[in-house]
């Protein structure tokens, strides 16, 4: 598995996917965060965000070997409008997990979130020679499952009531899928 590094950059129809870098961790960023409709299915919502906040988790994706945190760059403009993480990878098992956001919500419901997962997905098996990427999402969330979908993913398993929501508990649904079934 090679390393991927500030000079590498994956283009995939309207989006481009390169690392975050610390120059990405801004007020518009920080907006996202803390935009309820933006962050109502991350994790990230539990805790209070600042710049101070992004900064360090930015600094921590960088350093991480076992994961990449990749800004979504909308191409044109070169606009930075979510990110998308492939991680953590198990290198003995070749399999890793992915998620990811579209921040900027004039471009929901675009496609831009199924381009992002085809070009991580891409560059997760051609790149990083995993064997497998699967991705969990909120039942709630059908927006997200039907991205995955429309990438290949396979809905492979439900955790029922996993999750605490804004409604309550809700399923966690597991989505997966193989190097061999991928078409780019």
């Amino acid at each position: 598995m090679r390393r991927i590094t500030d000079a590498d950059e994956f283009t995939c129809g309207r989006v481009a996917l390169r690392l975050v870098r610390p120059d990405d961790c801004n007020e518009r960023y920080l907006q996202w965060l803390n935009d309820g409709a933006v962050n109502r299915y991350l994790e990230t919502r539990w805790t209070a965000q600042s710049l101070e906040s992004i900064v360090q988790f930015v600094a921590g994706a960088r350093a991480a070997q076992d994961s990449y945190l990749f800004a979504i760059i909308q191409r044109p403009p070169g606009r930075h409008i979510g990110n998308i993480r492939i991680g953590p990878i198990n290198p003995h098992h070749a399999y890793g997990d992915i998620s990811y956001f579209i921040g900027e919500r004039d471009l929901w419901g675009q496609g831009y979130a199924t381009e992002a997962i085809r070009c991580a997905t891409d560059v997760g098996f051609r790149v990083l020679g995993l064997h497998r990427l699967q991705a969990g999402v909120y039942a709630e969330n059908v927006a997200s499952a039907r991205a995955l979908e429309r990438v290949g993913y396979v809905l492979e398993g439900r955790f029922r009531r996993q999750l605490r929501s804004g409604v309550g508990w809700e399923d966690h649904l597991w989505y997966g899928l193989l190097g061999d079934e991928f078409k780019a």
